[in-house]
């Protein structure tokens, strides 16, 4: 019976960039730190090289011929292109869709506490798609669901703006409600002035 073959894992991963020992090519073209072209040089040479500057020998093009290879402080690299990729999904917007559900014949205290929650979704920068719900007969009076969805419309037009007009799918209705610019300003304003009265006391 042969003895069971064992693999020794590797001591680190492969890095997404080849850099030092994982560099396969002979030789490459080497690029100083500071962006001088070196020419042409074998590949141990290369490694040395940015050795002997306490730095990492990277591979920046491996499609070229011979492949680009760049001396460079890889950890510093690495934190930097984390750092750039951090700032731009912060800077990315996420725009939620909330529903709201209303019906044709709601009465005006159901109303006043459903206009609330789209003001107050509106203002968290959130899109509201608003449902009207018809029943039975109240089919055959679709204008009432619409005149309900343009009142509210205008009701919030200061935060919100009618993104999608209202059209009748089956037994519902619905429009989508998008937030103006001026969505979620006075609320920024006022934790603005609550933060200064707190750093004042």
């Amino acid at each position: 019976m042969r003895p069971r073959r064992t693999v020794e894992p590797p001591s680190r991963p492969a890095p997404q960039a080849r850099i030092n020992d994982y560099i396969r090519a002979s030789q490459v073209r080497l690029i100083d730190d500071d962006g001088s072209q070196l020419g042409i040089k074998p590949t141990e040479e290369a490694m040395q090289y940015a050795f002997d500057k306490g730095l990492d020998l990277v591979e920046v093009a491996s499609q070229a011929d011979p492949p680009v290879a760049r001396v460079m402080d890889y950890g510093k690299y690495r934190y930097e292109l984390e750092q750039k990729a951090k700032l731009a999904r912060k800077h990315q917007t996420q725009i939620n869709v909330k529903e709201i559900k209303l019906r044709p014949k709601i009465g005006v205290h159901d109303y006043n506490t459903k206009k609330s929650h789209v003001e107050r979704f509106l203002n968290q920068r959130a899109k509201v798609k608003v449902t009207i719900m018809f029943r039975g007969r109240e089919t055959t009076h679709p204008e009432r669901g619409r005149d309900l969805l343009m009142r509210l419309a205008e009701d919030v037009q200061e935060i919100g703006m009618v993104e999608s007009q209202p059209l009748l799918d089956g037994r519902n209705m619905t429009m989508v409600l998008a937030p103006t610019k001026n969505a979620g300003v006075k609320r920024d304003a006022q934790n603005e002035n609550i933060e200064q009265r707190e750093e004042a006391v």
